[in-house]
């Protein structure tokens, strides 16, 4: 078996050693002026949280941080964001699962690279990244050991004996990182969690990428005829983002309005179900299926309603997304949607899995153009002063701050 970590290319590849180190790297990363920052995360594919830590670790300050992100697998569309900047960037792929030989080699091979490079803190952006980080981290004495969660423990693993490995780490670290209220309600009523421990700190999105794209809807010119157009965001790799609820309410819309189209941006391996579904309730005039994009931005300003009606959620990056396109946005009451949207104000908040509520909040929103004018406006409005990446970048700082000072180390 091959436990070595391939040779990346590009401007921020390390060198082919063990511990992807040079005398040079090691000599300013130690740099006693700026705080060494090691982030890791599980891959460099498009999802929120990837997107939220390499945005993150690209807009730090490099004048005061010096930002290593070390991913379990380095691979996916973000890696092109980090080409160029002042982020380095490093493989420590646990080759066969976290227990086998290749995940207990890569952990104490993290951990030898994180003392060698006294770093001052650690901070782990997902729950494959705690599970090796963490433990690695604490090896190497790392002052500050930070881990997260992102979502409302709905996913599989949790239902697995595996779990409580995962909450003895978080426990175990010096603060837990939490995007919206109500994973922290979890932590803490349900996990036992010290209240002081977990600390919620909401996800930023670049207000002028989406305020300033340019409507383009020739986007959508495999769909003639078209009228208003609803669009999800979100992958298709189980039901979790509510794709079929929003199809089984796509019947009842069509039937008053004809022309509405139902843009799906996003991929996975649930896709070609989704797509024949739509086939069987003879909507495939009405549905596109885009895939995957890296233009975003200009599929929103395209669009006239977003909608994501998710079984679970953290704080989705996609809700964020629409209001700052300033586009009228109908999510599910679950998890952070509700921590995001203002029913009515800032948007419409419906029961998660309802498709009789997801169909009327849609109708009443094209039925009424002044209404889907006010809530896209106050959610740009609201999303600006609550969301921004600035207001992120000051969280986290402050937060790296106090936990620092909290063990003395001055940096």
């Amino acid at each position: 078996m091959n436990l070595t970590t391939p040779a990346l290319s590009g401007p921020n590849a390390p060198p082919s050693t063990d511990t992807g180190e040079s005398p040079a790297q090691h000599r300013e990363d130690t740099a006693p002026s700026r705080r060494r920052i090691c982030f890791v995360l599980d891959s460099l594919n498009v999802g929120g949280t990837e997107t939220q830590a390499v945005e993150l670790a690209l807009r730090l300050d490099p004048a005061e941080y010096a930002v290593t992100l070390a991913c379990l697998r380095v691979k996916g569309p973000l890696q092109e964001r980090l080409l160029g900047s002042a982020v380095r960037l490093m493989e420590f792929h646990p080759e066969g699962g976290m227990n086998s030989p290749g995940g207990i080699y890569q952990l104490l091979r993290l951990a030898a690279f994180l003392r060698r490079q006294d770093f001052h803190i650690l901070h782990a952006h997902d729950l494959w990244a705690n599970l090796l980080a963490v433990p690695a981290a604490k090896l190497a004495r790392v002052p500050v050991i930070i881990s997260s969660q992102r979502d409302l423990s709905h996913l599989d693993f949790y239902s697995t004996k595996r779990k409580k490995w995962l909450r003895m780490l978080q426990k175990g670290s010096t603060a837990v990182v939490t995007n919206a209220r109500s994973i922290r309600d979890g932590l803490v009523n349900h996990e036992r969690f010290a209240s002081s421990k977990v600390r919620v700190i909401y996800n930023g999105v670049d207000m002028d990428r989406f305020a300033q794209a340019k409507p383009n809807r020739a986007l959508f010119n495999q769909v003639p005829d078209i009228g208003k157009v609803i669009v999800l965001v979100g992958n298709m790799h189980t039901d979790v983002k509510g794709h079929p609820t929003l199809i089984a309410a796509a019947s009842g819309v069509v039937q008053e309005f004809p022309d509405t189209r139902f843009v799906m941006v996003g991929d996975g391996a649930m896709r070609p179900s989704l797509e024949q579904k739509v086939s069987e309730l003879g909507l495939g005039e009405n549905f596109l299926f885009l895939g995957r994009r890296n233009d975003v931005p200009q599929i929103l300003a395209s669009s006239d309603i977003a909608v994501l009606p998710s079984k679970a959620e953290g704080l989705p990056n996609a809700v964020l997304e629409y209001l700052a396109a300033g586009l009228p946005t109908i999510a599910s009451n679950v998890g952070g949607n509700a921590e995001v949207l203002e029913n009515e104000q800032t948007g419409m908040l419906v029961p998660s899995g309802s498709v009789e509520a997801l169909a009327e909040a849609l109708l009443r929103v094209l039925r009424d153009p002044a209404l889907a004018h006010r809530l896209g406006t106050n959610g740009q409005q609201a999303v600006r002063e609550r969301f921004s990446f600035e207001r992120l970048i000051q969280a986290m700082g402050a937060m790296y701050s106090e936990l620092l000072a909290a063990r003395g180390v001055n940096a």
